[in-house]
């Protein structure tokens, strides 16, 4: 089952997510109570905002994936919030093994995907989303050595490249496009996440999961299933991908193959993995790569 997963994902991916499937997640009043720099106002998800205030407490000292999803656990509980953490990847992971969003052998280029939806103007309009893109970005470049040129944020500020359902699948394209062996790309997404009922038969829970863009209205929400086929299984061999997912029902939002959450101590096979997925590998719609004019805005730099 490894080795066929590993042919089948050659990337080395790592998620985590801010809830399990079945939880909801949720907007922090005010982030000034995690110490963070919260750069334009006073909001930001819960999931990333815990992460951080983790991140900044530590100062650098080595701590485990295990240390890091409790530490989070404890940090939400004693906030007042019920979301268990959870962490996800595509190889089984000794999980006492140090964190690190870059692997100390690592030579290659730092290259990151942020989107921030506080979806303006609409029912459900969020108001931390933003400032969690803005805190990640900070995070990357003050503490993990990402570069702003090799960033592509989107965010619907009338500023940034606009998070439509199109342009976050073409951001996920293109990434996939540029990124090479010993290259590290860091994913991470704050909004509206949702679940829908499953109709390939592959969600042992018959549902699959969403992430809600800013035409969702229009253009529809993007499926699991979607980040699996054009994300996951296109990513190059030896890449590493960490994902942040701050939205609900996120924990297998990248339907990977292991999964362990805060209350455990040890990581597993996802049970609901579904293999089967593969086969459908060759059916994504349309041409991830016809009228690559359309990336000219996107300010990621080719080797």
């Amino acid at each position: 089952m490894d080795t066929k997963i590993q042919n089948a994902i050659p990337a080395n991916f790592v998620m985590i997510s801010g809830s399990e499937d079945k939880q909801t997640s949720a907007d922090v009043g005010n982030v000034g109570s995690f110490s963070l720099p919260d750069p334009a106002g006073k909001a930001g998800g819960a999931c990333t905002s815990t992460l951080l205030k983790v991140l900044n407490e530590n100062k650098g000292r080595q701590m485990s994936w295990t240390d890091l999803l409790q530490r989070m656990r404890s940090l939400l509980k004693h906030k007042g919030f019920d979301q268990i953490p959870q962490l996800s990847s595509s190889r089984m992971m000794d999980v006492k093994n140090s964190f690190e969003i870059v692997p100390k052998q690592s030579r290659g280029r730092r290259r990151a995907v942020l989107i921030g939806i506080n979806y303006e103007g609409q029912q459900g309009e969020l108001s931390g989303c933003h400032n969690d893109a803005n805190n990640i970005k900070k995070y990357l470049i003050q503490n993990q050595g990402f570069k702003e040129k090799d960033m592509l944020i989107l965010m619907d500020d009338g500023r940034n490249n606009s998070p439509t359902r199109k342009n976050i699948l073409d951001a996920f394209d293109r990434i996939v496009e540029y990124s090479k062996p010993g290259d590290v790309v860091f994913i991470h997404y704050s909004g509206h996440g949702g679940r829908v009922r499953d109709t390939s038969g592959d969600e042992a829970d018959g549902y699959d999961s969403t992430l809600i863009p800013l035409d969702f209205d229009r253009a529809g929400q993007i499926l699991d299933d979607d980040l699996y086929l054009r994300l996951v299984t296109k990513m190059g061999k030896d890449v590493t991908v960490v994902v942040l997912m701050d939205s609900c029902h996120s924990g297998s939002a990248l339907d990977l193959p292991y999964e362990i959450n805060a209350t455990q101590s040890k990581m597993s096979l996802n049970q609901g993995f579904n293999m089967g997925l593969l086969d459908n590998a060759t059916a994504i719609a349309g041409c991830c790569f016809c009228a690559l004019c359309v990336f000219d805005v996107f300010r990621f730099v080719m080797d």
